[in-house]
């Protein structure tokens, strides 16, 4: 299958990976709106905040899976077939989660 629609890349994800990384993202989600809930109940601040950052690891987390993943397939595919200009959408993709 050409990964490349129009001008956007895409991934054909396998169901277990699919299934892992919504499980992992619905987990969030449900981390989000217990915040909100905490805000709404006037819990205190550091308890929202603890909360918070349990959330940045878990989007943390996330990354580290999905980005491992897109090395070992996305990357190296390109690699191979002598797409070089991977390398450069990489680094960027490294510079930008690490602000």
């Amino acid at each position: 299958m050409d990964e490349k629609n129009c001008c956007h890349k895409t991934k054909q994800r396998s169901e277990k990976e699919y299934k892992s990384l919504v499980n992992r993202l619905n987990r969030i989600e449900g981390q989000v709106r217990g915040v909100k809930k905490m805000l709404e109940n006037d819990a205190y601040c550091v308890d929202i905040l603890t909360q918070v950052a349990a959330i940045n690891a878990a989007l943390n987390s996330f990354n580290k899976v999905l980005l491992a993943e897109h090395i070992r397939t996305c990357v190296a595919r390109d690699i191979r077939n002598g797409d070089d200009e991977v390398i450069d959408e990489l680094v960027q993709t490294l510079q930008k989660l690490m602000k």
